[in-house]
Order: structure tokens, then C-alpha cells, then sequence
């Protein structure tokens, strides 16, 4: 009889579905259940309230520029990770991770810190009229900076697997570059693009340290949901907070859910072809 490192279904599945109820599930179903004792009136007063639905504005439109940003550049670093071989690739490859490990509080004080008027980066685009640190910029370098190993990390294994035949025989077919990877390359990518892409735009929506300290914070400005979420925390008026913060949450539902659809018909397409 084979032996199984793990043990046997009935504990692995209960194990499993224990630690999902535990750390996933209840803490959602709590915030739901927060939310649902308003009455509709009232819950829909505070969604829709001017503040809220301009923290909506500036945490959405920004989440979708630095989840658009991440899709090019998060692709082009994980293209030269994988196809090229330099000095410091290795370093470079480890950078990637650094926002998984960094606590946010410190992404953001470093970010704001670079940034700032006087800082090494701000002080740089200051003479042509940009400012970074404080305006919803800001706010999008954050949720760049901590979204990114999202993209990358999800297209990285796709591509290292990719067969060098496809290219060759579309090379020896006379397909050129841009065409080889149009054509052949992306869409193979594509599944795993739309996993990065719904799992960084999931995490520019929710983002919340890296963003307080180079936002300004200032309502209906720079001010972003989860902030609005924990201000109303701050003023002890839980039903109000869960209320916000269950729009997040179907926000992000909604964005996992039609992307685990197109993915789906991604697969069906690639094997198709």
C-alpha cells in the first residue's frame, strides 16, 4: 500500500477547513454581520455619503493606474529575470519579495521620505511641477510599490516553463519579434496575468500603511477607504466602519470573481489552440 507523507482526507480536509473558518471566514462573516445590522436607509447613508464616495474615487482610480503600471513593468521585470543572465540578477530577484517582508508602516515613511519636496526623488522632479508625497500620486506609488511582486511573481514560473520550440518554430516561420510574442508568447501569459492583475489590484484596494504616511490624508482629496474605515473605528462607530469596509470587500469579491472567470475562458481558449 503507498504511504502519504500527509495524513488522510478526513484530517487534512478538517484541518484545513478549521483554519479557513478560523482565520478567513470568521472574521469576514463578523464584519458582515456588523454591517448588516444597520437598516438599509442607514447603510446606504453612510456608503453614500460625499466623504465616502469620494474615498471610493481616490482608492479605486488609483488602485486601477498602479495595477495598469504594474502589468508593464511588472511583465518587463519578469521577462529580463528570466530570460537574461547579468551580475546582481540575484539581488534584483530577492528585491522583488522585499514588499512581503517590509512592514507597510516602513514602505511608507521610506517612500514619503524619498519623495518629499526635499527628498532625493522629490527633490528631482520638482523643478518640472511634479509633486509626489501628499497628492494622489502618492498614493499610487504606494500601491505600486506594494503590488508589484504580484505581477511578477505569477508570470515568472509561467515563462521559465514556457517550450523554446514555439518560439523557434514561429522564428523559422518568419514571424518576427513583436509578432512571436503577440502571437505565441502572450497568450499563454494571459491566465497568469489576470491572477496578478486581480491579486494586485486586491491589494492596492486594501492597502493601508504604505499609504496613510505619503497620502496627506486630507478628505476628499487624498483620503482612501480603509482610512475612512479606521477613522470611523477611532470615533467607536463600528456599524459605519464594517459599512465601508464591506464595500471594499464586494469591491475585491466581485474584481477575484470576474477575473477567476476570464481566466477560465483564457484556459479554454490556450488549450483550444
Amino acid at each position: 500500500m503507498k504511504r502519504n507523507v500527509l495524513p488522510g482526507l478526513p484530517l487534512s480536509l478538517g484541518i484545513t477547513l478549521f483554519y479557513v473558518a478560523l482565520i478567513v471566514v470568521l472574521p469576514l462573516a463578523a464584519l458582515v454581520v456588523k454591517a448588516a445590522s444597520l437598516g438599509p436607509a442607514e447603510y446606504w447613508a453612510i456608503v453614500s455619503s460625499p466623504r465616502a464616495v469620494a474615498s471610493y474615487r481616490v482608492t479605486v482610480l488609483s488602485a486601477l493606474v498602479a495595477t495598469a503600471f504594474n502589468l508593464v513593468f511588472g511583465l518587463a521585470l519578469a521577462w529580463v529575470l528570466v530570460r537574461y543572465r547579468f551580475p546582481g540578477r540575484r539581488i534584483i530577484d530577492a528585491i522583488v519579495d522585499l514588499p512581503f517582508a517590509l512592514p507597510t508602516a516602513v514602505a511608507g515613511i521610506a517612500l514619503t521620505t524619498l519623495f518629499a519636496s526635499n527628498g532625493w526623488f522629490g527633490a528631482l522632479l520638482a523643478p518640472f511641477g511634479i509633486k509626489v508625497a501628499y497628492t494622489p500620486l502618492g498614493i499610487m506609488v504606494a500601491m505600486c510599490f506594494t503590488s508589484l511582486p504580484f505581477i511578477v511573481r505569477t508570470v515568472q514560473p509561467v515563462l521559465e516553463d514556457l517550450d523554446p520550440a514555439l518560439e523557434e518554430a514561429a522564428q523559422s516561420l518568419g514571424g518576427s519579434d513583436s509578432a512571436i510574442f503577440v502571437r505565441v508568447i502572450l497568450p499563454l501569459l494571459i491566465p497568469a496575468l489576470l491572477a496578478g492583475l486581480s491579486l494586485s489590484f486586491a491589494r492596492s484596494l486594501g492597502e493601508f500603511g504604505a499609504i496613510i504616511f505619503i497620502a496627506g490624508n486630507q478628505p476628499m482629496e487624498t483620503e482612501i477607504t480603509a482610512l475612512l474605515a479606521f477613522i470611523r473605528l477611532e470615533e467607536y462607530d463600528y456599524q459605519a466602519a464594517a459599512a465601508i469596509a464591506s464595500v471594499l470587500l464586494i469591491t475585491a469579491f466581485l474584481m477575484l470573481a470576474a477575473t477567476n472567470l476570464l481566466q477560465a475562458r483564457a484556459l479554454r481558449y490556450t488549450a483550444r489552440s
